[in-house]
């Protein structure tokens, strides 16, 4: 997919949430939106989730 198809989706799902749920799920939907976006790319440059795991683990000692 092309990133202004993308974000034109992006947009309306924004404007979706904005309009039937309130700013409050203006917000969710963009935070989520924002999230899975970066985790996406990151998947896309070659992060595992061995990665993620082991960031965890290291954050625990």
């Amino acid at each position: 997919m092309r990133t202004p198809f993308v974000g034109m989706i992006a947009g309306m799902a924004l404007a979706f949430a904005g309009w039937f749920g309130g700013f409050g799920a203006f917000l969710l939907v963009a935070a989520l939106g924002g999230l899975g976006w970066t985790v996406g790319h990151w998947f896309e440059r070659g992060g595992t989730v061995q990665d993620v795991r082991d960031a965890f683990e290291r954050g625990r000692r």
